[in-house]
C-alpha cells in the first residue's frame, strides 16, 4: 500500500487555484464530486475532498517547491480518515481491559487497515491517474 500519491508540476498552485484548475477540468461523472474542508473537525488545514469509503476519503493540496526537501512544486493526493472513520479510530485505540473486547478491537482494526490497503487504495490510485491526465493535458505536469 502506498497511501500517498505525488505528483511533480511546473507551477505553484494554491488550493483554491487548484480547486479551480479541478473545477474545469476534473470528469465528476467518471470521478465524483469534490470540495474543500476539512476532513475532520480535528484537522488543521483545509484540503480538496474526494469520496473514497465509508471510512476514508482522498485529500488533494498542492505543495510549493522551497525548503530543504522540496525542490520541486507538487500536487499530493493522500488517503484520510472520514469523520466517521476517525471516531471509529478513536475508540479502537482505546486501551480495553477484558480479553473478549481487545480481540473485537484487533478486529475492528484490521478491517480498517484492509479497507485502507483495498477499497480506498484503489480509489486512490484512480484519482492519481486522472489527475495525472489532465495535469498533462493542460502541459502542467514536470
Amino acid at each position: 500500500m502506498v497511501g500517498r500519491q505525488v505528483i511533480t508540476v511546473n507551477r505553484d498552485f494554491t488550493l483554491e487555484e487548484l480547486e479551480q484548475f479541478m473545477q474545469a477540468n476534473w470528469d465528476k461523472s467518471r470521478f465524483s464530486d469534490f470540495r474543500i474542508g476539512k476532513p475532520t473537525s480535528a484537522s488543521v488545514s483545509e484540503y480538496i475532498l474526494l469520496p473514497a469509503t465509508q471510512r476514508f476519503l482522498v485529500i488533494v493540496y498542492p505543495k510549493k517547491a522551497g525548503g530543504l526537501f522540496s525542490k520541486d512544486s507538487k500536487v499530493v493526493l493522500t488517503v484520510a480518515d472520514t469523520p466517521a472513520g476517525a471516531q471509529e479510530a478513536f475508540f479502537e485505540y482505546i486501551p480495553a481491559q477484558g480479553t473478549i473486547f481487545s480481540l473485537w478491537q484487533t478486529s475492528k482494526v484490521l478491517n480498517a487497515e484492509k479497507e485502507r490497503r483495498g477499497p480506498a487504495e484503489e480509489v486512490l490510485q484512480a484519482y492519481t491517474a486522472h489527475m495525472k491526465e489532465i495535469l498533462s493535458q493542460n502541459g502542467l505536469l514536470k
